[in-house]
């Protein structure tokens, strides 16, 4: 990948592939086989032998759904049913449906497509044994390409990230890295402890060599781990292994006892992954709709000046800096006429929509404020998560003693942890996720996309019986 690519979805081309006609069957498996072009034409309805023959076999088998696949060579769809082969017989619908929406001009058919720019020479050397052909088509300026996220090697585990919140715009940066650093960020904040962190990466580490039947789980390793580290991380800064057990040195602060310094920080790290969010926001602004949105928009330098004026204000009256105080006010007010000029400007005129411009404007700035106010849950949460362990130890350090006490503690210990560590990893998770779509996303993204879907399906060797 060139190093002006990086961070940017894969480069799409608008593309038409070009068989004859008798060869359309062996151009299409090629196409399913390779699975690097999306097909963009009105898929025909399921219909003919093939569709009768599947049906009659499940019928019989009373099975439901079947995951199709393609037999390389031609197949006879009696012998297909003969042999109970539901999953090549549901390929073969599939393959009819393509078939049917082909473009047909002679004794050629064209499909219409989008391929990854590095896909093509490979696909071209695919189709051309079997008398088919790949041609890159110009681009309308109106076609929205697919988006096709090729983060790197770290960040790839972190997609799902993404990709549970939304398809990205083939515009925008790939927002995969930024997630990745930020949830892990905000998770070990809430659950600093070592124990409990190194845990965690024991469980991510055990789920990575899970059976078979834990498969769709087995993907979620990399978070496991990368997540237990930083509450390692936070442990150590918080003092905390099992609670304020002594085990590990306190390098920063007890949550417990510095509470209001906990806050603080968890202000200071909201408020740098939202000016992080704000600054991909105005880059995808600008590539999306050029300079005007990204100026204009909630998400571009409106929004950010609001945000950084409000917050600069606000650091001034505190530290008694008038002159601060000032500088960060007007920053504020600049943000805002921004954003009422936008507003407006959508509007157009009339009373009623003055009313719906200043209502929208209003809503912004409160929404600003609200979003910056809610990353103090990183603080309420990792002191949460320090009290409740500080209360199983103490608990468990009370019964300490006598044989009996001894057993009791140790029951206690381990059961409390227990609870605290499954209770607060949760608890975690969810609202590093919140934070992470609705506070962050929300300026990174100012509509959605649509993945790249490419034709693919399973391509398997059959030969029939003589």
């Amino acid at each position: 990948m060139r190093t002006r690519e990086l961070g940017l979805p894969a480069r799409m081309s608008r593309v038409a592939v070009v068989a004859p006609e008798p060869r359309l069957r062996e151009a299409l498996v090629a196409l399913a086989e390779t699975g690097a072009v999306e097909l963009v034409n009105p898929l025909a309805p399921a219909q003919g032998e093939a569709l009768e023959a599947l049906s009659r076999l499940q019928r019989r088998a009373s099975s439901g759904h079947v995951e199709p696949r393609l037999a390389r060579g031609k197949a006879g769809l009696a012998e297909l049913e003969r042999r109970g082969a539901a999953d090549l017989l549901a390929g073969e619908v599939e393959l009819q449906r393509r078939a049917e929406s082909a473009v047909r001009r002679r004794s050629f058919a064209a499909f219409v497509g989008w391929a990854p720019d590095t896909e093509l020479a490979g696909l071209g050397a695919r189709l051309s044994p079997v008398g088919a052909a790949v041609v890159e088509l110009p681009t309308p300026p109106w076609s929205d390409p697919p988006t096709l996220l090729r983060p790197t090697r770290v960040a790839r585990p972190f997609r799902p990230l993404v990709d549970t919140y939304g398809a990205a715009r083939y515009a925008d940066l790939d927002p995969t890295p930024f997630a990745a650093f930020s949830f892990v960020l905000m998770f070990g904040m809430m659950f600093g402890d070592v124990g409990h962190g190194l845990l965690l990466v024991l469980l991510g580490l055990l789920l990575r060599r899970a059976p078979a039947r834990w498969a769709r789980l087995r993907g979620l390793w990399p978070f496991a781990v990368a997540a237990g580290l930083a509450a390692a991380l936070f442990g150590l800064l918080y003092g905390e292994a099992f609670g304020p057990s002594g085990l590990v040195p306190t390098l920063w602060l007890d949550p417990t006892d510095r509470p209001l310094t906990l806050l603080a920080a968890a202000g200071a790290v909201g408020i740098f992954l939202l000016a992080n969010s704000y600054v991909i926001g105005i880059v995808n602004r600008w590539r999306e709709a050029g300079p005007r949105p990204a100026l204009l928009a909630p998400s571009g330098v409106a929004g950010l000046a609001v945000f950084l004026g409000g917050g600069i204000a606000l650091a001034g009256a505190y530290l008694g800096l008038p002159a601060l105080t000032a500088a960060g006010g007007v920053l504020a007010v600049v943000g805002v006429l921004l954003l009422a000029g936008g507003f407006f400007a959508e509007a157009g005129r009339g009373a009623a929509a003055v009313t719906g411009a200043s209502i929208e404007v209003f809503d912004a700035v409160v929404r600003i404020g609200s979003n910056a106010v809610s990353f103090t849950r990183l603080a309420a949460f990792g002191l949460m998560h320090a009290a409740l362990a500080a209360i199983v130890f103490s608990a468990a350090a009370a019964l300490w003693g006598t044989p009996a006490g001894v057993a009791a503690a140790i029951l206690v210990f381990v059961f409390g942890n227990a609870v605290a560590f499954a209770l607060e990893a949760l608890v975690a998770g969810v609202q590093a996720l919140r934070l992470e779509y609705y506070e962050l996303f929300s300026r990174i993204f100012a509509g959605e996309g649509h993945a790249f879907s490419p034709w693919s399906i399973p391509v398997v060797d059959w030969r029939e019986e003589p």
